[in-house]
């Protein structure tokens, strides 16, 4: 009894989601079937610790997080001191990237606007692997596992978290209840917004891997509205170069249907 006991704490632990109520939403399936996409979207109303969303099972599932990781990569680079704020300069390393607009110098706050993945596998460099490893465990981020190669574990793997798990996270950074210093989580928070009006403000970011087949596509963040916090994840399968371009419109679809945008 003791270890049946043990092994249902361990379920808790390793897949928050079991702990928590999921209601499926018909309109957010008729928003991922009308464009042709297998994906999942997942809101976590922190408040009455409820779940919203489409396709449980691919929510619960943990993928490789791609630039997502660039919020939790930021966290912790400003925590040890890595970097001394969200704008100091860091080299990209010269020769050519995949985008030209990577090809410069610059801090976080420009580098996480525009995914520039060499300004932020330097800043993981700055971290190094043992302090990534540790601070990683901290924040219980998926599976936990970075491996033995500090600048791309979040974009080849081992590193895995699921949507559910992402929505937890997104939600205590949106609250400043990780286990970090709090002006760490604001200066994230502060980066991270997107679009803001009087009613809400939207805070995200997207990730993208195409290296497996097929791809993933992420689009993760938060929704502050009436002093409430909604964190959402949105994952779907990437079979075409252009479904890339249909993770916000449909992360946005999905939010107002579910009527928090």
């Amino acid at each position: 009894m003791k270890m049946f006991a043990s092994l249902i704490t361990i379920m808790l632990i390793a897949f928050p989601s079991f702990a928590y109520e999921w209601k499926e939403s018909k309109d957010i399936e008729h928003i991922f079937t009308n464009a042709g996409i297998k994906g999942t979207f997942v809101l976590y109303d922190a408040s009455n610790n409820l779940f919203f969303g489409h396709n449980k099972e691919r929510a619960q599932t943990r993928f490789i997080p791609a630039s997502t990781f660039k919020i939790p990569n930021t966290i912790i680079g400003l925590s040890i001191g890595a970097v001394t704020s969200v704008d100091e300069i860091l080299p990209y390393g010269g020769g050519k990237c995949f985008l030209p607009e990577w090809e410069r110098d610059m801090g976080l706050r420009e580098a996480i606007a525009m995914s520039n993945v060499p300004i932020y596998q330097e800043l993981a460099r700055r971290i190094g692997l043992v302090n990534m490893k540790a601070n990683i465990e901290k924040l219980n981020y998926g599976n936990n596992n970075i491996g033995k190669v500090i600048d791309t574990f979040w974009l080849s793997g081992p590193l895995k978290i699921s949507p559910i798990e992402q929505t937890i996270f997104l939600s205590k950074l949106a609250q400043t209840a990780l286990p970090f210093p709090k002006t760490a989580q604001k200066a994230v928070s502060e980066i991270t917004l997107i679009e803001s009006n009087d009613n809400w403000e939207l805070h995200a970011k997207t990730g993208l891997l195409l290296e497996s087949k097929p791809g993933i596509g992420w689009w993760g963040g938060w929704v502050v509205k009436n002093s409430q916090v909604y964190a959402f994840a949105l994952n779907l399968e990437v079979r075409d170069f252009s479904d890339k371009d249909k993770r916000i419109p449909l992360g946005k679809s999905a939010l107002q249907a579910l009527r928090i945008i």
